[in-house]
Order: structure tokens, then sequence, then C-alpha cells
């Protein structure tokens, strides 16, 4: 099993790390600022009453940094496959904030030929310029935060932007020259119905972006949204009516000329998320900000959460590690297998010991699973119970 590393023994100090030839290497960067929270969300952001004299300028000073001491850190440092800028609301940094993120990365670390570059935005923040100077900063995607084109769904998730807008924002990143873009989409929304979802991805196909992400909303605890159903005010969607609207959207897309590519993305020929794709098939990246995740050498550590904390802990000389954990084969073979499964790829059968492909073979004979040719992948139902049939393989 993994081993965690008590913070109070010394778990903010690394240990050495060498990334792994052979494998992706991407660098994630984590904008931990929005203008409100959404009831459903428990990332870690921080509206601006929760920063405590945070602010974007200190963030971005601690972040130049972090990146410094990571490029110092590793025993070497590789080229880098994909940088990806999530939150949070990244496009709050604006046009030349989020150009100075990029140019950070590039002071430390060399971008590999063709590399990926993210960032995640909000509808309500984008404007033709901010593409204009994304796509002048060196971005090559983006990914619009759509959630539903149904006025009152997106008033249940407490969404600020208005149901047109992220059609328009898709609109604008396309005119500025933005190969790829990304939309979005929550479905099983308290009150949403079928017509609902159906006419969000109708928006989604419309905007004539290459892209779309769909998940199933998961009411967290400790969230606005949690305490509404506690109260009685909302009542949590029916998993079947779930897997009918997962059904719906993906007929949808594919008749649209979507495909799958894993169990909650969808893409047209070469719009695949490169940087995601990295994490699923076992790659290795730097997590930087506050609350970022990285994992490198069997290593996967985590940053303090409060912008705050993170800018004093760079300040003081240290990197801002609130704890880290060694993944023994035993871990890295569950992950591998949970991630690598809900690929439309596949899961190669040899990565499976006897026992697990034994199991694979009932997966087979349940319809769960088809084989094509070494390798395992899920079928149309098997996508539905997707966490099921892992646990069954690694039962």
């Amino acid at each position: 099993m993994a081993r965690t590393v008590a913070a109070e023994n010394s778990a903010r100090v690394l240990p050495a790390m060498t990334p792994a030839r052979g494998r992706p290497f991407g660098i994630y960067i984590h904008v931990p600022f929005c203008a409100t929270r959404c009831g459903y969300c428990d990332f870690n952001t921080y509206t601006p009453g929760e920063l405590g004299g945070a602010n974007p300028d200190g963030w971005l000073a601690a972040l130049r940094i972090e990146l410094a001491q990571a490029a110092a850190h590793l025993g070497r440092i590789p080229r880098v496959d994909s940088v990806f800028v999530g939150g949070g609301t990244p496009s709050l940094l604006g046009g030349s904030g989020l150009a100075a993120v990029l140019d950070a990365v590039r002071a430390h670390f060399p971008l590999a030929p063709g590399a990926e570059v993210t960032t995640e935005a909000n509808p309500e923040s984008t404007s033709p310029q901010l593409f204009d100077q994304l796509l002048a900063a060196g971005y090559t995607r983006v990914s619009l935060g759509m959630q539903s084109a149904a006025a009152h769904v997106l008033a249940a998730l407490d969404r600020a932007h208005s149901p047109g807008r992220a059609l328009a924002a898709a609109r604008e990143a396309r005119a500025a020259g933005f190969d790829h873009v990304n939309l979005d989409l929550i479905y099983g929304t308290p009150g949403e119905s079928d017509d609902d979802l159906l006419r969000s991805v109708d928006t989604v196909v419309e905007a004539g972006v290459d892209h779309v992400s769909a998940y199933a909303l998961v009411i967290e605890d400790g969230t606005a949204m949690a305490r509404r159903v506690r109260r009685g005010e909302l009542v949590p969607t029916d998993d079947d009516v779930l897997a009918r609207r997962y059904e719906l959207l993906d007929a949808r897309l594919v008749g649209a000329g979507f495909a799958w590519y894993e169990v909650s993305n969808w893409s047209r020929p070469g719009g695949e998320c490169q940087h995601n794709i990295g994490y699923w098939n076992g790659g290795q990246w730097w997590g930087a900000g506050p609350g970022a995740h990285g994992f490198v050498d069997s290593v996967r550590w985590w940053n303090v959460k409060h912008p705050s904390a993170y800018a004093q802990t760079l300040t003081d000389g240290r990197l801002p590690v609130a704890d880290y954990e060694h993944l023994d084969a035993g871990t890295l073979h569950i992950e591998d297998v949970m991630l690598r499964v809900r690929l439309r790829d596949g899961l190669p059968a040899n990565v499976l010991s006897a026992p697990e492909r034994e199991r694979a073979d009932v997966a087979v004979a349940d319809g769960l699973l088809s084989r094509a040719g070494d390798r395992l992948v899920l079928t149309d139902r098997g996508r539905l119970l997707a966490d099921a049939v892992v646990r069954d393989l690694l039962d």
C-alpha cells in the first residue's frame, strides 16, 4: 500500500525525484481565484473575501519561485509535453496574467515541439481580446466551463454566466484561431430534464468545438448544494436517470461526429486532450500552485491549500508541500488499471495478473468488456458501470 509520511515528520521536504524517461511529462498550474463560489464546488478556490490578503500578483510571484525550485529539485529537467492551467478561474488573470504564467514555465522548463498548452476559463470572464492574447502567448487549447444551456439549471448550480455566453465564448475562441476548444457539461442537476440536457448538447455541437467533457453531478459534503439537499430544497437525481442522461448525450454527440476516448470525454478526430491522456496513461507531472498535486518517480505530493500559506512557505525558501506518499508497486498497479480501463484504447491484458485476467473473462462474458486484439475495452454498458468493472477486476 501507499506509505503516507506525516506532515509533522518533515513531510514538507520532498525526497529526491528523477522523471522517468519515455513517459509523458506535464505541468499543472492551479489558479485558486474565483469571483463567486458555485454551490456544487468543493475545489480549492477562494473568493475575494476568503483570500486573507493574498492576491494574483503575490500568487504569481510565489508561482515563479515554486517553478524555479521544482527545476532545481528534479534529478533532470524533462521536456514538457503539456501545460494545463486550471482552477478556480484562470481567466480572471486576464491575457497578460496568463501569458506571464506560461513565461514562468518556459523560464525553467523547455517545452517539447508541439506541446499542448491549455487554460480553463469561465465564459463570463472571457472576451475576443482575451483569446487573441492567449493565442499570441502560446496557448493551444481553451477549456470553457459551460455546464448547461438551461437558465434554471445554471441557477441551481449558482453559475454566474447566462445560457448563451458559453456558446458565444466558444465561437470567439474559434474566431481567434484556436483549433482546440473544449466545453464542459454537467448532467444530473436537480431540476434538469432530458430535454434540458439535449438542448445543452445541441448548443455544444452548434458552437463548433472539437472536444466535450461531461460529468454527472456529484453533490459533495460541505458544499452549499449539499446543505440545500439536507434541507429538502433539492432532490438528488436518481442513478438510473443519470445513466439514461449519459446514453442520451453519448448518442447525440456520436451522431454529430464526436467519439468517446475516455468515459467522460468525447472529441472530434485529433481533438483529444493530451494533458489528460498523460494522466490516464501513467505520465508524470509537477503540480504547482496552492493545493496542486504532483506525481514524479513513484512519489505523489500535494501542496498547502491556502494562497497565503503557499506564498509564505515559498518566501521562506521551502517547497510548499503539505504531504507526500511513496506509491508501491501494488498501488501503482491499482491506479494503472483504474485509469486505463476508462480509455477507448482499452487496457492491455498483459498488465493484469492471472486471477485478474480470469475476472476479465467474466466481465467479457457479462458484456461489460470486449476484446480488441490484446486489449480490454469497455462496452457501452460497461461505460455506465466503469467503477464496478474496476472493482471486480481488482477484487
